[in-house]
């Protein structure tokens, strides 16, 4: 949903001659895969990392759009919140550049973006959910100033036609209404981003799918929202909720939400594009004059603007992404699921064990998604937001087993293959995965952390509650830039 829009208001046949262009688009892309039209040789990955705003008492900062002119780069932009910006990260190839150089490149971007942040009275900050956000900073005011997101703010509440109900019960209870998509904003989140073939794609989307659970537990770091201390990943239940466009009674008849894990295993990228048009009606029904077929047929390669632009408005938590670049099409798996942080060790930690435990799971001779239900999978995945690395996960031949055990036993092993068999040595891996490693050892992630100091400042200093949670965060932004992984940090 990066796509600048323009603030309008769709007719009745706006969105007739959107829902023919997107079927168009669809055709035209079941005719590039027959006819194998997708950049794959040289496949590559890619980062975005989304970042809170603070100022210098880690209150949220509402200056998105000054630091955004701060910074002056096109790899940043702005998400939905004013105390929300966005960093992508150029894709290369997952072992270009030795060990050190992608972890060098990203923290010296994100070093750059903080001086130049420093200078409008603003700090970035690393983490799923800031824990010093109250409710009364997340309203209509709050939403960033580019006019997509307040259409899209419009559009959902449109189809709502009520306000949004946020219910989570975690340690604390969160009861209350929304009625703007602002507390979305709240989800800051990580997203690893892997091109492959068309081929290959159904198997790494299920690959995805299926560790998706323990990748939440193990990097879970979401636990307070509005000042209540709620899932160990609470990101999961709050960005489900935030963008729901169903009243309860359309909820009952069993229509799909737009967050959404999906329902089954996959056999082709197009299987999910074609669940786009069938389940989700259109939210922002712009046509672009580009006929996706005339230009197939004069052998250039169509943008699908209409299609891709559905599908950013569908928050799968592994998306599919079409594209193209240098004017080869590409598609690639987007997941999304982990939040932001700690630090930049452990998000290249997690990105080392996603991308080589998928590519592990899809050379086995028989895929886990052959030897486990879709539904149990999604079941580890709300298990994971709930409880994180404390969490039970179902595995095939396992059972129900606590994440460090299926982690240290079975996954970690596979992750190590998929690297290896990727192009990295030993001695690339080792270091990266032994961040996995450590949190599954001393069972700390972030989401431990933030609990575990939270209480400590409000007991030792008989802080309120919003202080003490103000502390920990000014506690967390200096561990964040030693860039210690977390499983390391103190609590003191």
């Amino acid at each position: 949903m990066g796509r600048d829009v323009p603030a309008l208001v769709f007719t009745r046949e706006d969105r007739r001659r959107y829902r023919i262009k997107m079927q168009e688009c669809l055709d035209a892309f079941a005719q590039m895969l027959r006819e194998a039209r997708f950049e794959s040789e040289r496949p590559q990955v890619g980062l975005e990392i989304e970042l809170n705003l603070v100022d210098d008492a880690a209150e949220p900062a509402m200056r998105n759009s000054d630091v955004l002119e701060a910074i002056s780069d096109p790899a940043w932009s702005t998400e939905l919140g004013r105390f929300n910006l966005e960093i992508n990260v150029p894709p290369r190839r997952l072992t270009a550049g030795g060990p050190d150089s992608w972890e060098s490149e990203i923290r010296a971007a994100l070093n750059h973006a903080e001086e130049r942040a420093r200078t409008v009275g603003a700090h970035l900050l690393m983490v799923g959910i800031l824990p010093t956000l109250r409710q009364e900073n997340i309203d209509e005011d709050a939403l960033s100033e580019n006019p997509r997101y307040r259409l899209l703010n419009d559009q959902i509440f449109a189809a709502r036609g009520e306000d949004l109900r946020i219910e989570i019960d975690g340690t604390d209870r969160l009861r209350t209404y929304a009625d703007t998509i602002t507390p979305e904003a709240a989800c800051t989140s990580t997203q690893f981003h892997l091109q492959v073939s068309p081929e290959e794609f159904a198997g790494y989307w299920n690959a995805a799918q299926a560790i998706a659970g323990v990748q939440v537990a193990l990097a879970a770091n979401s636990p307070f929202l509005f000042g209540k201390e709620l899932w160990h990943e609470t990101r999961i239940p709050l960005f489900e909720q935030a963008t729901d466009t169903r009243p309860e009674e359309i909820k009952v008849q069993g229509v799909r939400p737009r967050v959404w894990f999906g329902e089954r295993w996959i056999t082709s990228v197009f299987d999910l594009f074609e669940e786009n048009l069938r389940y989700f009606p259109a939210l922002l029904p712009l046509c672009d004059e580009q006929d996706p077929a005339e230009t197939l047929d004069r052998g250039d390669i169509p943008e699908l603007s209409e299609l891709t632009l559905h599908n950013g408005t569908i928050y799968r938590w592994n998306r599919p992404v079409y594209a193209v670049a240098h004017d080869r099409p590409h598609i690639r798996v987007e997941n999304r699921v982990l939040p932001a942080g700690p630090t930049v060790a452990d998000t290249l930690a997690n990105g080392a064990f996603y991308y080589g435990l998928t590519r592990a799971l899809v050379e086995e001779d028989r895929p886990v998604w052959s030897r486990m239900s879709f539904a149990a999978a999604e079941d580890n995945l709300h298990a994971a937001a709930r409880h994180g690395i404390d969490a039970m996960l179902y595995w095939p031949g396992m059972g129900e087993v606590p994440v460090p055990e299926l982690v240290l036993r079975r996954l970690l092993p596979l992750a190590h293959r998929g690297l290896e068999h990727s192009g990295m040595d030993a001695a690339w891996r080792e270091p990266l995965l032994g961040v996995i490693e450590q949190r599954c050892v001393t069972a700390r992630n972030g989401a431990v952390w933030q609990k575990e100091m939270f209480h400590h400042a409000a007991g030792t200093t008989h802080a309120g509650r919003h202080e003490a949670l103000r502390r920990m965060t000014q506690v967390y932004i200096d561990y964040m830039h030693l860039n210690a992984p977390v499983h390391t940090w103190p609590v003191d």
